[in-house]
């Protein structure tokens, strides 16, 4: 998606992926290789005037080589705090952001004492310190009998503990920031998640955490000396927000830009990268989108359904994977009501009947 926004204005493009079937290979040159690959990755440094990623689980040491070489953003500080969540936590408590009790745990023993300290009642989350995605490398704990499975569960690697957070609402910020300073902010998403991976995502105009997901972004990016599109992951815990986590790139949650904002957060983090100005993230209409998992559905069904995109990634199907999505907006001419009998439609197509039964709450901006 980034390669499709960025073709359209004038850009080309060198991709660096162990994957011969990269859907991103029709828009620029493939370079079919480990990520570890020196040769594949001087190619890429000679062709490219800037790098990026989309994807927080490389190794730091592949980017500092590429860095070194040719302008990369976001930065590989950047990336080594965003894929190790010990530093990442540690980094939100440092600039004064609310997050939940953690601890890190490297062994069985370290982990029990952990669990304890929370309290009796508390429920745990152990995740690895890297190499989570979309709910892996993670087990929850309820009680002390499940501290062992749990260790077990996540290969008994370094980890942290954290305790689990009652909240009303997951929502991600979606922001931009250029090599100058500037910076702009997208209406936030609220999200639905099962699994551990993201089902529906929602932009809140008008949200009245708005303001303080900003002021959150703002300082970790002006930390960071950021350059690109970042997410912040959110729990709404009260009237205040809890960073869960970072991302270093354009994020799922944001795939409703492409028709929903006025600019895209692909556009917009190309825009960073490269250096040039940001554009409007204005949203002027009721947009959601929904993630299809494992399959998509009948695309003559979906084509249907008022002023709905489909949006297929050109990877095989596969259990738990995220194949594709359908942004749904609100063109002001059928209404919030035909928005969000829309919406549960294609919830229900999906396969997300829970969800959809339970959506009319969320369906719109209001």
């Amino acid at each position: 998606m980034m390669a499709i926004a960025g073709t359209k204005s004038g850009h080309q493009f060198m991709f660096l992926s162990d994957a011969a079937d990269s859907c991103a290979a029709p828009y620029g040159e493939l370079l079919c290789a480990p990520l570890d690959d020196t040769q594949a990755q001087d190619r890429l440094a000679q062709f490219a005037d800037v790098v990026t990623y989309e994807f927080e689980n490389i190794p730091c040491s592949v980017v500092q080589r590429i860095e070194s070489a040719v302008p990369l953003h976001p930065s590989s500080l950047a990336l080594s705090i965003a894929s190790d969540r010990l530093q990442e936590k540690s980094l939100f408590r440092q600039l004064g952001m609310g997050t939940t009790d953690f601890f890190p745990v490297d062994s069985l023993e370290l982990l029990t004492e952990a669990f304890s300290a929370f309290g009796a009642g508390q429920a745990a989350i152990l995740k690895t310190r890297t190499q989570g995605y979309d709910g892996k490398g993670q087990a929850v704990i309820n009680q002390p009998a499940q501290i062992a499975d749990a260790w077990q569960q996540v290969g008994q690697v370094p980890c942290i503990l954290e305790a689990k957070v009652k909240f009303s609402r997951e929502v991600s910020m979606i922001t931009a920031r250029s090599p100058s300073g500037e910076m702009v902010f997208y209406p936030l998403s609220e999200n639905v998640h099962r699994e551990g991976i993201l089902r529906l995502s929602i932009a809140r105009v008008d949200d009245p955490l708005q303001q303080q997901a900003e002021a959150m972004a703002r300082r970790l990016m002006e930390h960071l000396d950021y350059v690109g599109v970042l997410a912040l992951e959110l729990f709404h815990v009260g009237d205040e927000l809890f960073v869960n986590e970072i991302a270093p790139r354009v994020h799922n949650s944001g795939h409703w830009t492409i028709e929903g904002a006025a600019t895209s957060q692909f556009d917009n983090h190309l825009r960073a990268v490269c250096g040039l100005p940001l554009g409007d993230t204005a949203v002027s209409q009721s947009v959601a989108m929904v993630n299809l998992i494992g399959t998509v559905p009948s695309e003559k069904a979906i084509a249907e359904i008022a002023n709905a995109t489909l949006h297929v990634y050109g990877k095989t199907d596969r259990p738990g994977r995220k194949v594709g999505h359908i942004t749904l907006v609100d063109d002001s001419k059928t209404g919030s009501d035909v928005f969000a009998e829309n919406l549960i439609t294609l919830l229900d197509m999906v396969g997300e009947k829970e969800l959809a039964s339970a959506l009319p709450f969320v369906a719109t901006n209001s």
